[in-house]
């Protein structure tokens, strides 16, 4: 096993993982939104097995008033066949790692309330529920 970075020309591999998550989001719309999210430096991660994605994480280290210099985590998922294997962990340890050397005081995550199973996990691994996100369509 390894993470490394993943560069565009893997872009289908990612979304066959990350749309274990994402299922709403076609691949055309991926594609659009990965390139869009340059912008903000948005970076992509996997654990890998060989050529084979194992888990997927997106993340991108960003400034604000109430989390400081932060490592925001925009998607993390391993694929159905390989959860509960300890992928997810060495992820978060790996995005440990790239926050400290990115001089991020906090590293911070969003997941919906359905997702019960994803917050014991997050809880697990050290982090606090800290506040609601709210969103109004447009």
């Amino acid at each position: 096993m390894q993470i490394r970075e993943l560069d565009l020309k893997e872009l289908q591999m990612a979304y066959e993982v990350l749309s274990e998550l994402r299922t709403t989001l076609s691949y055309d719309e991926f594609e659009d939104l990965i390139y869009e999210m340059r912008s903000i430096e948005y970076k992509m991660f996997g654990v890998m097995d060989g050529e084979k994605l194992i888990t997927y994480a997106g993340v991108a280290i960003q400034t604000n008033l109430y989390d400081k210099r932060h490592l925001f985590i925009f998607d993390l998922v391993t694929s159905q066949k390989f959860r509960a294997k300890g992928y997810a962990s060495m992820m978060l340890e790996y995005l440990y790692d790239y926050a400290k050397m990115g001089m991020c005081k906090n590293i911070v995550l969003s997941s919906g309330f359905q997702r019960e199973d994803a917050h014991k996990f997050y809880e697990n691994s050290g982090f606090v529920k800290k506040s609601f996100v709210f969103i109004k369509s447009v």
